[in-house]
């Protein structure tokens, strides 16, 4: 479990990084709201945004699925989310080739692959 935890913190300070990239540029840019139609800001907003709708889930998951499926499975899912997160805000914001493609591929995997584990274990379970 300490490397989902240290996986989570990790995806936090990602978090905080491409929200000071926002604001940065929205400083250097002077668009003090939305995206001004300027193409770069438009990919900062989204890359901050793309890691917040997709990260959480996944996270919650993983953690769900600690339960069931140990320290291994855990730590691979957790560790393989954690690089498809920053490959994909990396590839967003032009620092990554092809970042932006294996990071929604990675993410989008790590996502099914999680729910289905949970579904096989929900069926696995017995209520008394």
């Amino acid at each position: 479990m300490p490397v989902f935890f240290v996986c989570a913190g990790l995806l936090g300070l990602l978090v905080v990084l491409l929200t000071v990239n926002v604001g940065r540029m929205r400083g250097t840019k002077k668009i003090n709201l939305g995206d001004g139609g300027d193409p770069e800001m438009i990919a900062a907003i989204r890359a901050h945004a793309n890691l917040i709708e997709f990260a959480p889930l996944c996270l919650l998951l993983i953690y769900i699925a600690s339960d069931f499926y140990g320290f291994w499975v855990t730590a691979g899912l957790s560790a393989l989310l954690l690089l498809t997160r920053v490959l994909h805000a990396g590839g967003m914001l032009n620092v990554i080739p092809q970042g932006r493609f294996f990071g929604a591929t990675g993410t989008t995997l790590v996502l099914a692959i999680t729910s289905i584990m949970l579904v096989i274990s929900g069926f696995n379970l017995r209520q008394y």
